[in-house]
């Protein structure tokens, strides 16, 4: 998996996640009630909530602000009525997407998220037609100027700790896990103060495809662009080489 970093999209992400927090907190809000709807409000028992807890300190979400989340969700666990629904599909020149989303009204997703292909000169298709292309593991990215330690005792803690990859970048450190030892080299890398920049169960291409044509690349951006603005929205994944 090695030379293909994500860090510098990360970073991109992340640049414009600070300039809408309001609507990321929102989101990860969500996300943790639905987790503690389906597992209960104890991380150490609840391995989606932890992930999900995990992925909000990630974007910088306040500890207290986590836990108020839980605890609201805890006590109204009952009027949570939000469902994850994926969508597939193909932007310009078949470059695959991925939708991951989080909905009280399928209807409202479906037509918003379709609208967005649409107008980006791509098209939504049918479940599974581009899934095959991605690959679903447990990604962490380490920043080298966060991290002082020595690259080789790192890559033996994570591997030890059921890693199945580690790759060095100019910039970072990216390691990869089987979504199901995610949970377990996580807490590895919590417990050594191992500071994370992205920590996340994701989809990850198996190849990417180069846009050469700037109409082509103007049209996909326009796709992503109004899927970040979609409230709906959790995830999208792509196999643009950006």
């Amino acid at each position: 998996m090695s030379g293909h970093s994500k860090f510098a999209n990360i970073k991109h992400k992340k640049e414009k996640n600070d300039a809408a927090k309001g609507k990321i907190f929102t989101i990860l809000g969500r996300e943790i009630a639905v987790a503690v709807k389906e597992g209960g409000p104890d991380p150490a028992n609840n391995s989606k909530l932890a992930q999900v807890i995990a992925k909000a300190k990630s974007n910088n979400m306040p500890n207290d602000t986590i836990e108020r989340g839980i605890k609201k969700a805890a006590g109204d666990a009952g009027n949570v009525n939000y469902k994850y629904v994926t969508y597939e599909g193909y932007g310009p020149n078949g470059i695959a997407i991925i939708v991951d989303a989080l909905t009280d009204n399928q209807n409202r997703t479906a037509a918003n998220v379709r609208n967005a292909f649409t107008k980006g000169n791509g098209n939504v298709g049918t479940p599974g037609c581009v899934s095959f292309m991605f690959d679903k593991k447990g990604q962490m990215i380490i920043d080298k100027e966060e991290y002082e330690g020595d690259s080789d005792e790192l890559m033996m803690m994570v591997l030890d700790a059921g890693a199945e990859d580690f790759s060095e970048e100019e910039d970072s450190y990216e390691v990869l896990t089987d979504p199901g030892d995610f949970d377990g080299v996580l807490m590895a890398l919590q417990d050594g103060g191992i500071p994370l920049v992205s920590a996340e169960v994701t989809m990850i291409p198996q190849n990417y495809v180069e846009l050469k044509d700037e109409a082509a690349v103007k049209s996909l951006q326009k796709i992503l662009d109004l899927l970040d603005e979609d409230d709906d929205v959790q995830a999208v994944y792509h196999n643009w080489d950006e």
